[in-house]
C-alpha cells in the first residue's frame, strides 16, 4: 500500500543538546591523543619549552590570528561528543525527504549488495589507503581498479579505459579537451547535440571557454562537420530524454570529415543497446553510478572515459597497467606515469590528479557479482519495466513521445496538465521531470516495483484505476537493429564469484594485499593522511543523506541545505574569507574554480587582457595545469636558496605583467615545508599590479586557528576536503575542493548547472550543484567534534610532530629547508640525493625499503628530485612517530654499510627492495645479507600480526609502458 504522503514529509527534528566539555576521553583526544609526558619530551628533543614557543618561533607573528575561530551554532568553548553530533546530524539526515526519484539525467536508484556495502564502502581497509603510487602494496586496489577499466571497456565497446574521473560532466569535458588536443588544437568548434544532459552542456561550456573552443549545441541531425573545422562531437546514448538513436551514420560522417565522435552512455543500457564502440564512437564518457553506488545528492560517483588504444597518451588521469615485478611475475601499476598532469605542468591538457577510486571499486564489484548474465537481467527487468509502463500510460490514452528507449518513458500530457501531474506524484512521493513544455520524463531503474508504476499511472492519469496488469509491450523499446549481439564481461573474474561467500573472499583476498591508515602511519608530505574516525564515516551510509537525486526540489533537501550552510559559514570563518562554495568536487577542481572565478572577476571589470599567472617553481604541479585550461598564460616565479619564493623574482614579474596580470598562485605554507616570512609582502607585490592571489588549500592543516588565507592577503582559496577536513583518500579519491573567496569575488563563484541564466560570471564545474555532497557529512563531523579550539589545537600538534621527527632525523639525514629559527611547518624535506653519489642509492630505494619496515613511503621527488617530503598530521602517537624514525635510521645505516662497501652497491636490502614472502621463502638466495634482515629489518617485526608483507618485488615500471594492458586476461588465459 502506497504510503500517505504526510510519510514523506517529516519535520526536522530539533536535538536540544548542551556540549560537554572536553576530557581526556572525548572525540579530540581520540583524533590526536598525545600524554602529556609524550608532548613534554617531543618538545625537550626539539629544544623548545612549550607549543607556545613553538609556535612563535615557525608560524610569523604578522600573519597569526589574534583570537579564536567563531564556528556558527557551536559553543566556542566546547565542543560536541560523537554522540552528539551524530544526534545533531541524523536530524538533518532525517528532514530530507527521500522520495522515489525518476528524473534520470544519469542518476539512478540502485541497489548497492550488503556484501559491497559492509566489506567495501564500510571497511576502513578500503577507504583509508592512499592513491597507489607505491604499487608493490597496493595491488589489491589495482587489481579492482583494473577490473573496473575491464568492465567499462567490455561494455562501451571500445579496447582502452581509465581508472575513473569525477563525474559524467566533467569526464564529458575532459573527452572535449581530448578531441582538441588530438586535432593539435587547430580544430576550434565542438558539436553538442541537444538532447545531452542538460548539467553536461553547461561544464562542457565552461570548459571550453577557457580553451578557445567555440561549442555549439544543437539537433543530432543537423550537427555538421564539413567545414572541417570540428575537432568532436558529443551525443547523448540514450538521449536525456530517454531516446535511443541510430548514430552510426553520423559517426562516419563526422570521421570523415576529420571529427572524433564522443557518446555520452550508459553501462546498463549498454548490456542489451549496440554499444557505441561498435557503431563508431571513438571515446565514451558516462557514469557508473547505477553499478551500486547510491546517489548521495550528486556524488561521489565514478565516471568514466573509455576510447581507443591509438589515443593512450591523450587519455585524462590515471590508467592502470599490467608489468611483472623483479621476479618475473604479474604485477600492477599506474601506467604512463609521466603522463600525470603534475608532472607535464603547464604543458598539460588536463589537470585531473586524482579519480574516484572508492567508488569505482564499488562498481566493478556490483559487476563482479552480478556478472554478465546477472546484469542482463537487471538491464531486461528494468527495460521490460519501462516497457510496462509505456504501455499501461498508452492504453489510458496518453501520447508517448519516445517509442524507442532503454529505462525513460516520455509522456505528453498537456501542457495545461503538467504542473497538475507533478503535484498528484509529488503526493505520492515520486519526483517526475519536466522535460520540455508539456512533455514529462519517467525514469525507472532496479529499484522501481509495481506500486511505483501505479502510483506514476494514477499520477498522470488520475480517473483510471491502478492495476498490476502486463499490457502488452512488444511495440516499443529497443529496435531490433539496435539490439546487443555482442558477449561482454567473458573474463573469469566476473564469472567466478555470484555467491556471497566467495565475493567475501574475493573482497578480503584484494584488501590483505594493500596498506593503508589501519597498518601504520602514511606520511606522505602534502597529502596529509590522517584519521577518518568512524562517527565521521557514519553518516554517509545514512539513505537521508544516500538516497536524493541531486535534482530533485529544494524543499526534498532542508537538511542538506542545513548542513550545507553551517558548513559554508565554518569553512568561510576558518579560511577568513566571505563566502564559500561546495561544487568543487575535487582539489584540482577546486584550483580550476577559483581561477575562473578570478578570471570572470577582471572580465566584469573591462579587464579581458589579464591573462598572465604567475606560479612559483616549486608549485604543486596541478597548480600550472589548472592555470591553463582555466585560459591563463603561466610565467614562472623563481624561488631562492633557501625554498623562499624570490620575492626580487615575483615583484619584477608583476611589473613585467603589469596590467596583464590576473593572478599569482601559492601554496602556504610553501611547498618545501615552511611559513615563509614574506607571505603578505609576495600578496601585496601582485595586488599592487592588480593581479589576484590565489592559495592552494594543500597544506591548510598547518593554517586552521593559527593564521588563515584571508589574514595572509589571499583572495580565493580551495580546500582539500580529504586532506584537512578528514574526508578519506579512499585509495585514490573521492575528494572534495570548495574554495573560498573575498567579497568581491563572491559573485563569481560556480553556479548551479540547470540555472537557465547562468552565465560566464557562473560557470559550473561539476555536474551536481554542490559537488559531492554525500561525503560532505564526514567534514561536518570532525568541525563539530574538534571545535574551533580542537581545530587549532590539531594545527599545533600537526606541526609539533613534524618538528620532532625533523629533530630525530636531524645528524642522520639533511633536513633540506626551514624557517629563520630553524623550525618546519606540518611536513618536512630529507634529502636523500647524497646517497646517490656515494653509493647510488638513490630515494626510490629508500622508499621502497621502507615497505620492508612496514611502511608506506613519503612523497618521492616532489618538490625537489631526490627527496623525501614526510607529513605525519596530528593524529599519529608518538610510538608511531618513533617507529616511523627507527625505520628511517634504520635505513641510513644500511647505507653505510653500502657506503663502506661491506654491500656491494648492486646487491644489498635497498637495491631488492621490497622483499615479498614468496622471494625470503624461495629456495633460492645468493644475497649477502640474511632473509631475516630481508623480512625483519625492526625489532619486533616478527610477532605474530605486526609484519606487513608487500606482494610483489620491485615492479618494472619501464616494461609495462612498452607492453601496455590494461584489461583484465581473457577466460581462455587461465587455463594456460
Amino acid at each position: 500500500m502506497t504510503p500517505p504522503a504526510a510519510a514523506f514529509s517529516r519535520p526536522p527534528v530539533t536535538v536540544d543538546l548542551q556540549p560537554q566539555a572536553a576530557t581526556e576521553f572525548g572525540f579530540e583526544a581520540r583524533h590526536m591523543g598525545l600524554p602529556e609526558g609524550d608532548r613534554q619530551a617531543m618538545l625537550d628533543t626539539i629544544g623548545v619549552g612549550s607549543v607556545e614557543a613553538l609556535m612563535e618561533q615557525t608560524v610569523p607573528a604578522a600573519i597569526r590570528s589574534d583570537g579564536p575561530l567563531k564556528l556558527d551554532g557551536l559553543d566556542p568553548a566546547h565542543a560536541l561528543s560523537e554522540t552528539e553530533a551524530l544526534a545533531r546530524l541524523r536530524g538533518y539526515a532525517e528532514s530530507n525527504r527521500v522520495t522515489r526519484p525518476m528524473l534520470g539525467m544519469g542518476y539512478h536508484g540502485t541497489i548497492t549488495p550488503e556484501v559491497i556495502k559492509r566489506n567495501v564502502l564500510e571497511n576502513p581497509l578500503w577507504y583509508t589507503p592512499y592513491t597507489p603510487y607505491q604499487a608493490e602494496i597496493a595491488q589489491g586496489r589495482l587489481e579492482a581498479l583494473l577490473t573496473f577499466q575491464t568492465m567499462v571497456s567490455e561494455l562501451v565497446g571500445l579496447p582502452l579505459a581509465g581508472a575513473s574521473l569525477l563525474d559524467e560532466a566533467t569526464a564529458a569535458a575532459e573527452a572535449m579537451a581530448m578531441c582538441f588536443n588530438i586535432g593539435r588544437q587547430k580544430k576550434t568548434r565542438f558539436l553538442v547535440a541537444w538532447n545531452c544532459h542538460p548539467q553536461t552542456i553547461a561544464v562542457v561550456k565552461t570548459r571550453a571557454r577557457g580553451l578557445g573552443i567555440d561549442v555549439e549545441v544543437d539537433a543530432p541531425e543537423a550537427l555538421d562537420c564539413s567545414a572541417g573545422d570540428v575537432c568532436g562531437v558529443l551525443l547523448q546514448y540514450p538521449a536525456t530524454c530517454g531516446h535511443v538513436g541510430d548514430y552510426a551514420a553520423l559517426a562516419a560522417k563526422a570521421q570523415e570529415h576529420g571529427a572524433l565522435v564522443v557518446a555520452a552512455t550508459d553501462l546498463l543500457a549498454c548490456c542489451l543497446l549496440t554499444p557505441p564502440g561498435e557503431w563508431g564512437a571513438d571515446i565514451a564518457v558516462g557514469s557508473a553510478q547505477r553499478f551500486g553506488v547510491p546517489m548521495g545528492y550528486g556524488g561521489p560517483h565514478a565516471a568514466f572515459l573509455a576510447t581507443k588504444d591509438a589515443h593512450a597518451r591523450k587519455l585524462p588521469g590515471r590508467l592502470i597497467g599490467v608489468s611483472k615485478d623483479a621476479e618475473g611475475k604479474r604485477a600492477l601499476r599506474m601506467a604512463i606515469q609521466t603522463r600525470e598532469q603534475h608532472i607535464r605542468r603547464d604543458k598539460a591538457t588536463s589537470n585531473i590528479c586524482t579519480a574516484q577510486a572508492l567508488l569505482a571499486n564499488i562498481a566493478a564489484f556490483y559487476g563482479v557479482y552480478h556478472g554478465p548474465d546477472g546484469l542482463r537481467a537487471i538491464a531486461e527487468r528494468v527495460h521490460h519495466t519501462a516497457k510496462t509502463l509505456a504501455a499501461r500510460l498508452s492504453a489510458n490514452g496518453i501520447g508517448i513521445a519516445n517509442d524507442a528507449f532503454f529505462d525513460t518513458v516520455s509522456v505528453d500530457v498537456g501542457k495545461s496538465q503538467v504542473e497538475a501531474v507533478l503535484e498528484r506524484a509529488s503526493e505520492r512521493g515520486v519526483r517526475l521531470r519536466h522535460l520540455r513544455p508539456g512533455v514529462i520524463n519517467i525514469v525507472v531503474d532496479e529499484t522501481t516495483t509495481d506500486a511505483d508504476l501505479d502510483d506514476v499511472v494514477l499520477a498522470v492519469c488520475p480517473d483510471t484505476k491502478a492495476s498490476h496488469d502486463r499490457t502488452d509491450t512488444a511495440e516499443r523499446g529497443i529496435p531490433d537493429g539496435l539490439r546487443r549481439t555482442s558477449d561482454y564481461l567473458t573474463q573469469d573474474v566476473f564469472n567466478r564469484y555470484h555467491t556471497e561467500h566467495e565475493m567475501m573472499r574475493f573482497l578480503h583476498r584484494l584488501v590483505s594485499l594493500d596498506y593503508g591508515l589501519v597498518h601504520g602511519m602514511v606520511p606522505l608530505g602534502s597529502c596529509t593522511m590522517k584519521l577518518n574516525s568512524a562517527a565521521e564515516m557514519a553518516p554517509v551510509t545514512w539513505p537521508g543523506f544516500g538516497g536524493l537525486h541531486p535534482f530533485c526540489p529544494p524543499e526534498d533537501a532542508p537538511g542538506y541545505k542545513k548542513l550545507f550552510d553551517e558548513l559554508e559559514l565554518w569553512l568561510a570563518e576558518i579560511t577568513g574569507f566571505a563566502a564559500v562554495s561546495l561544487q568543487p568536487n575535487a582539489g584540482s577542481q577546486g584550483e580550476y574554480a577559483g581561477l575562473l572565478a578570478i578570471r570572470s572577476y577582471h572580465q566584469a571589470n573591462g579587464d579581458d587582457q589579464r591573462v598572465k599567472c604567475l606560479i612559483p617553481t616549486s608549485a604543486h604541479g596541478t597548480n600550472p595545469a589548472s592555470a591553463v585550461i582555466a585560459g591563463l598564460e603561466v610565467v614562472p616565479v623563481a624561488c631562492a636558496d633557501n625554498g623562499d619564493i624570490d620575492l626580487n623574482d615575483l615583484k619584477a614579474k608583476a611589473e613585467q605583467c603589469g596590467d596583464t596580470l590576473a593572478a599569482m598562485m601559492i601554496t602556504y605554507p610553501s611547498t618545501h615545508g615552511v611559513f615563509e616570512e614574506g607571505i603578505r609582502e609576495a600578496c601585496e607585490i601582485v595586488h599592487s599590479q592588480g593581479g589576484q592571489v590565489y592559495m592552494d588549500g594543500a597544506n591548510m592543516n598547518a593554517q586552521v586557528g593559527l593564521t588563515s588565507p584571508g589574514l595572509i592577503g589571499a583572495d580565493v582559496c580551495h580546500l582539500n576536503l580529504h586532506k584537512t577536513f578528514c574526508i578519506p583518500h579512499g585509495g585514490g579519491g573521492p575528494g572534495m575542493g570548495p574554495i573560498g573567496v573575498a567579497a568581491h569575488l563572491a559573485e563569481h563563484l560556480p553556479g548551479d548547472p540547470l540555472a537557465e541564466d547562468a552565465g560566464e560570471a557562473h560557470d559550473a564545474v561539476s555536474a551536481a550543484p554542490y559537488g559531492s555532497p554525500s561525503i560532505l557529512p564526514i567534514s561536518w563531523m570532525y568541525i563539530a567534534m574538534m571545535g574551533s579550539g580542537g581545530l587549532k589545537r590539531a594545527s599545533e600538534q600537526a606541526i609539533l610532530n613534524a618538528n620532532y621527527m625533523a629533530a630525530r632525523l636531524r645528524g642522520h639525514f639533511d633536513i633540506l629547508y626551514t624557517g629563520p629559527s630553524g623550525t618546519v611547518a606540518h611536513e618536512f624535506i630529507v634529502d636523500c640525493r647524497p646517497f646517490d653519489k656515494s653509493c647510488h642509492i638513490t630515494v626510490e630505494d629508500v622508499a621502497k625499503r621502507l615497505m620492508d619496515y612496514g611502511f608506506h613511503g613519503p612523497t618521492m621527488s616532489w618538490p625537489v628530485a631526490g627527496t623525501l617530503m614526510i607529513e605525519p598530521t596530528e593524529s599519529e602517537s608518538k610510538a608511531e612517530l618513533d617507529r616511523f624514525c627507527d625505520a628511517m635510521i634504520g635505513i641510513r645505516a644500511e647505507i653505510a654499510k653500502v657506503e663502506s662497501g661491506e654491500w656491494p652497491e648492486d646487491n644489498n636490502p635497498l637495491k631488492h627492495a621490497p622483499h615479498p614472502a614468496s622471494v625470503v621463502s624461495g629456495e633460492a638466495w645468493d644475497r649477502p645479507y640474511s632473509r631475516r634482515v630481508a623480512a625483519y629489518p625492526a625489532a619486533g617485526q616478527d610477532l605474530p600480526g605486526v609484519k606487513f608483507w608487500p606482494s610483489v618485488s620491485r615492479i618494472d615500471q619501464p616494461y609495462g609502458d612498452r607492453n601496455l594492458v590494461c584489461t583484465c586476461e581473457p577466460m581462455e588465459s587461465y587455463g594456460e
